[in-house]
């Protein structure tokens, strides 16, 4: 059995939607900066209305349709993850610490090791 996967491609109107969003909210950064000698507060103001106004063209695009798709299915998988218990993460910590703890000095043995024998064969060294 083959199953065919029909792949969409979005359309003009959807390429225009997204164009169009892109173009707002690059208004309201350009407002943002235009707005040089305005209070704080409105120069943010005209980038989230920026965003707010570009949101709803961005959202029915068939870009829009896939992203909502996309967070709906990672929300799915983030409900499938079973978390450790806070008694067998603080195993893995201490574990993962010794572990650490334990390569740390044998690095730095070997390191003393090695420097020493530097010394031994060439004659140079601290």
């Amino acid at each position: 059995m083959t199953d065919e996967i029909k792949v969409q491609d979005a359309g003009t109107a959807d390429k225009a939607k997204l164009t169009v969003a892109i173009l707002v909210v690059i208004g309201g950064v350009a407002g943002y900066y235009v707005l040089a000698g305005w209070p704080a507060w409105l120069r943010w103001t005209a980038v989230a209305a920026s965003l707010a106004l570009a949101a709803p063209g961005a959202g029915v695009s068939y870009y829009g349709r896939e992203f909502r798709q996309f967070v709906e299915l990672a929300r799915i998988e983030l409900r499938k993850i079973v978390w450790p218990s806070r008694q067998e993460d603080g195993h893995d910590d201490a574990g993962r610490g010794s572990s650490s703890w334990c390569g740390g000095k044998f690095f730095w043995l070997l390191d003393l090791g090695l420097a020493w024998a530097t010394k031994l064969i060439t004659g140079q060294g601290s």
